[in-house]
Protein backbone atom coordinates (compact mmCIF):
# COMPACT_ATOMS: atom_id res chain seq x y z
CA UNK A 1 0.00 0.00 0.00
CA UNK A 2 1.24 3.65 -0.47
CA UNK A 3 1.07 6.30 1.43
CA UNK A 4 -1.69 7.95 0.01
CA UNK A 5 -3.56 4.69 0.64
CA UNK A 6 -2.57 4.76 4.02
CA UNK A 7 -3.45 8.16 4.78
CA UNK A 8 -7.46 8.15 2.84
CA UNK A 9 -7.81 4.77 5.28
CA UNK A 10 -6.49 6.65 8.23
CA UNK A 11 -8.75 9.45 7.53
CA UNK A 12 -11.62 7.31 6.85
CA UNK A 13 -11.43 4.67 9.29
CA UNK A 14 -9.33 6.97 12.55
CA UNK A 15 -12.06 7.49 15.38
CA UNK A 16 -11.09 9.37 18.56
CA UNK A 17 -13.09 7.89 21.31
CA UNK A 18 -11.49 10.11 23.74
CA UNK A 19 -8.79 12.97 23.82
CA UNK A 20 -6.73 15.06 25.98
CA UNK A 21 -8.53 17.57 28.37
CA UNK A 22 -6.48 21.09 27.93
CA UNK A 23 -4.29 22.34 25.95
CA UNK A 24 -0.52 21.95 24.91
CA UNK A 25 1.94 23.25 27.00
CA UNK A 26 3.82 26.87 25.28
CA UNK A 27 6.93 27.11 27.13
CA UNK A 28 7.63 23.62 27.37
CA UNK A 29 7.45 19.98 26.33
CA UNK A 30 3.86 18.10 26.69
CA UNK A 31 3.28 14.81 26.57
CA UNK A 32 0.22 12.74 25.00
CA UNK A 33 -0.05 9.16 26.56
CA UNK A 34 -2.15 7.43 24.26
CA UNK A 35 -4.15 4.13 23.80
CA UNK A 36 -4.54 2.96 19.87
CA UNK A 37 -7.23 -0.24 19.14
CA UNK A 38 -7.16 -1.81 16.12
CA UNK A 39 -8.94 -4.79 15.20
CA UNK A 40 -6.55 -7.69 14.20
CA UNK A 41 -5.57 -7.96 10.70
CA UNK A 42 -4.53 -11.76 11.54
CA UNK A 43 -7.82 -13.00 13.64
CA UNK A 44 -10.75 -10.50 13.51
CA UNK A 45 -11.80 -11.44 16.99
CA UNK A 46 -8.69 -10.02 18.47
CA UNK A 47 -7.80 -6.78 19.50
CA UNK A 48 -4.35 -5.01 19.01
CA UNK A 49 -3.70 -3.04 21.99
CA UNK A 50 -0.30 -0.11 21.60
CA UNK A 51 -0.01 1.87 24.51
CA UNK A 52 2.81 4.78 24.27
CA UNK A 53 3.02 8.38 25.02
CA UNK A 54 4.16 10.97 22.15
CA UNK A 55 6.48 13.70 23.71
CA UNK A 56 5.61 17.21 21.84
CA UNK A 57 8.42 19.66 22.31
CA UNK A 58 7.39 23.28 23.14
CA UNK A 59 4.76 23.64 20.63
CA UNK A 60 4.00 27.02 19.99
CA UNK A 61 2.47 28.65 17.00
CA UNK A 62 5.42 31.22 16.42
CA UNK A 63 8.07 29.01 15.14
CA UNK A 64 11.36 29.12 12.81
CA UNK A 65 9.95 28.10 9.49
CA UNK A 66 11.83 24.25 8.95
CA UNK A 67 10.17 20.89 9.06
CA UNK A 68 9.16 19.23 12.14
CA UNK A 69 11.03 16.17 13.38
CA UNK A 70 9.40 12.83 13.61
CA UNK A 71 10.55 9.99 15.66
CA UNK A 72 9.41 6.69 16.48
CA UNK A 73 6.53 6.34 14.41
CA UNK A 74 7.90 3.22 12.79
CA UNK A 75 7.70 4.66 9.16
CA UNK A 76 10.50 2.35 7.95
CA UNK A 77 8.28 -0.23 8.08
CA UNK A 78 6.59 0.83 5.09
CA UNK A 79 8.85 1.76 3.42
CA UNK A 80 8.14 5.42 4.20
CA UNK A 81 10.63 8.43 4.70
CA UNK A 82 9.90 11.17 7.02
CA UNK A 83 10.55 13.93 4.55
CA UNK A 84 8.57 11.91 2.01
CA UNK A 85 5.58 11.60 4.90
CA UNK A 86 6.51 15.63 5.66
CA UNK A 87 5.61 16.71 2.34
CA UNK A 88 2.78 14.73 1.39
CA UNK A 89 0.71 15.74 4.44
CA UNK A 90 2.31 19.23 3.75
CA UNK A 91 0.32 19.20 0.27
CA UNK A 92 -2.66 17.45 1.78
CA UNK A 93 -2.65 20.68 3.62
CA UNK A 94 -1.49 19.27 7.14
CA UNK A 95 1.05 21.59 8.56
CA UNK A 96 2.61 20.56 11.78
CA UNK A 97 4.25 23.03 13.73
CA UNK A 98 8.15 22.41 12.89
CA UNK A 99 8.69 21.05 16.26
CA UNK A 100 9.96 17.69 17.32
CA UNK A 101 7.06 14.51 18.00
CA UNK A 102 8.85 11.50 19.83
CA UNK A 103 6.68 8.72 19.85
CA UNK A 104 7.50 5.88 22.57
CA UNK A 105 5.58 2.73 21.95
CA UNK A 106 6.06 1.17 25.48
CA UNK A 107 3.47 -1.88 24.97
CA UNK A 108 1.95 -3.80 22.17
CA UNK A 109 -0.34 -6.50 23.28
CA UNK A 110 -3.27 -8.76 21.77
CA UNK A 111 -6.47 -8.48 23.73
CA UNK A 112 -9.06 -11.84 23.24
CA UNK A 113 -11.96 -9.93 22.76
CA UNK A 114 -13.73 -7.93 20.08
CA UNK A 115 -12.93 -4.30 18.98
CA UNK A 116 -16.20 -3.08 20.50
CA UNK A 117 -15.75 -4.80 23.77
CA UNK A 118 -12.30 -3.41 24.60
CA UNK A 119 -13.10 0.00 23.42
CA UNK A 120 -15.90 -0.27 26.21
CA UNK A 121 -13.43 -1.82 28.41
CA UNK A 122 -10.88 0.91 28.42
CA UNK A 123 -13.38 4.04 28.12
CA UNK A 124 -14.33 2.82 31.59
CA UNK A 125 -11.08 2.02 33.17
CA UNK A 126 -9.53 5.75 32.03
CA UNK A 127 -12.77 7.02 33.58
CA UNK A 128 -12.84 4.95 36.26
CA UNK A 129 -9.17 6.44 36.76
CA UNK A 130 -10.65 10.05 35.99
CA UNK A 131 -7.64 10.20 33.54
CA UNK A 132 -7.78 13.19 31.47
CA UNK A 133 -4.81 13.49 30.03
CA UNK A 134 -4.68 9.58 27.78
CA UNK A 135 -6.04 9.73 24.63
CA UNK A 136 -7.95 6.56 23.51
CA UNK A 137 -7.59 6.24 19.55
CA UNK A 138 -9.44 3.52 17.05
CA UNK A 139 -6.98 3.07 14.45
CA UNK A 140 -6.79 0.27 11.36
CA UNK A 141 -3.76 -1.66 12.29
CA UNK A 142 -2.00 -1.43 9.04
CA UNK A 143 -2.14 2.29 9.23
CA UNK A 144 -2.24 3.02 12.89
CA UNK A 145 1.04 5.85 12.71
CA UNK A 146 -0.73 8.13 10.30
CA UNK A 147 -3.99 7.81 12.41
CA UNK A 148 -1.70 8.70 15.59
CA UNK A 149 -0.25 11.65 13.76
CA UNK A 150 -4.06 13.09 12.91
CA UNK A 151 -4.82 13.12 16.82
CA UNK A 152 -1.93 15.05 17.49
CA UNK A 153 -2.76 17.21 14.68
CA UNK A 154 -6.10 17.93 16.21
CA UNK A 155 -4.51 18.97 19.27
CA UNK A 156 -2.07 21.35 18.21
CA UNK A 157 -5.29 22.91 15.93
CA UNK A 158 -7.40 23.18 19.52
CA UNK A 159 -4.33 24.55 21.08
CA UNK A 160 -3.66 26.97 18.30
CA UNK A 161 -6.26 29.59 19.83
CA UNK A 162 -5.50 29.53 23.38
CA UNK A 163 -1.30 29.58 21.93
CA UNK A 164 -2.03 33.56 19.56
CA UNK A 165 -3.65 34.64 23.07
CA UNK A 166 -1.13 33.81 25.26
CA UNK A 167 1.52 35.24 22.40
CA UNK A 168 -0.25 38.45 22.02
CA UNK A 169 -0.23 39.21 25.62
CA UNK A 170 3.37 38.54 26.00
CA UNK A 171 4.03 41.05 23.32
CA UNK A 172 2.01 43.48 25.02
CA UNK A 173 3.70 43.17 28.42
CA UNK A 174 6.84 43.31 26.81
CA UNK A 175 5.70 46.65 25.04
CA UNK A 176 4.58 47.68 28.05
CA UNK A 177 7.76 47.26 30.00
CA UNK A 178 9.92 49.48 27.07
Amino acid sequence: MNIEKFWEKAIKNTEIEKAKIGYLNTHSSTTLPYIILSESLIDNSDTVVRKGKIEVTKPVIYLPDHTPILEGFELEDKKISENSLITFLILRGVNLPSLKYSNILYSLDIENSSLAETVKKYKEELTRMEDIHTGLIIAPDDCWQFSLLLYVAGLVMKSAPQDVKKFIEELRKKFKQE
